[in-house]
């Protein structure tokens, strides 16, 4: 297998129009490569400064999820943290978790910033959103948001060869100088839904609105995450 490491966009894509598969950190598809064979080409964009934007309202697609850290919203920062093992992180990058994974842990917190993408194809690079990006699985350059007012991120434990944890993400966005608007997304095995409702300070009524929405038809342990992680962004949002 010829890996490919360029340092352009316009060299990335001749990468793709010539066929190379897109990697992050490899560490959900190398045994897979390993048992049916390598792809003739790969292309990994750790060489390319678009991929690699890091600030408190962007993140590279090419980042290793160690790299993570307080500098974005906490939303952000634990589901990070929390992929995995030490050596995974470090391995591990922001585009390869939300598109190449079905994990998708980064995927919540991403849904809850409202954040946008910048995708490499073939063809171009456009700005796109993350319904997009992971229906047509585009090459992620780069997440893009506006930090929330406050925002929280609640993972439940999970059984050893059981499905993914539960992900609790909950965000509070500004309105002018005012909360306006809050976003949750929990994902529920390999299943990720999302939804937002207006901005009120009382818990129960932010989950009531939630309730009435057809996205949000949860389980009991999730209803029951959701409500502790919305009052207690909602909280901090009031204090």
């Amino acid at each position: 297998m010829q890996l490919r490491l360029p340092s352009s966009v316009s060299e990335a894509q001749r990468c793709l129009a010539d066929g190379a598969v897109p990697i992050g950190g490899a560490t959900l598809v190398w045994a897979g490569w390993q048992r049916d064979g390598f792809p003739e080409q790969a292309v990994s964009l750790r060489d390319l400064s678009e991929a690699n934007a890091f600030g408190p309202e962007e993140l590279g697609g090419a980042v290793p999820l160690h790299r993570v850290d307080a500098t974005v919203p906490e939303v952000l920062h634990r589901a990070a943290s929390g992929v995995g093992t030490g050596a995974v992180r470090r391995a591990a990058t922001v585009g390869g978790n939300i598109v190449g994974s079905t994990l998708r842990c980064l995927l919540p917190a991403a849904l809850v910033l409202d954040a946008r993408a910048t995708v490499l194809t073939a063809d171009g690079v456009y700005e796109t959103d993350l319904a997009e990006l992971l229906a047509k699985r585009h090459v992620l350059l780069a997440l893009r948001w506006r930090t929330p007012l406050v925002s929280g991120y609640r993972k439940l434990p999970g059984e050893t060869g059981g499905p993914p944890p539960l992900v609790v993400a909950v965000a509070v966005h500004a309105d002018g100088d005012a909360p306006g608007r809050v976003r949750v997304a929990v994902r529920d095995g390999y299943e990720v839904v999302s939804e937002s409702t207006p901005y009120r300070t009382d818990a129960e009524q932010v989950l009531r609105d939630l309730a009435e929405t057809t996205a949000l038809s949860l389980p009991a342990p999730a209803q029951e995450a959701l409500r502790r992680e919305v009052a207690d962004v909602l909280a901090r949002a009031a204090a």
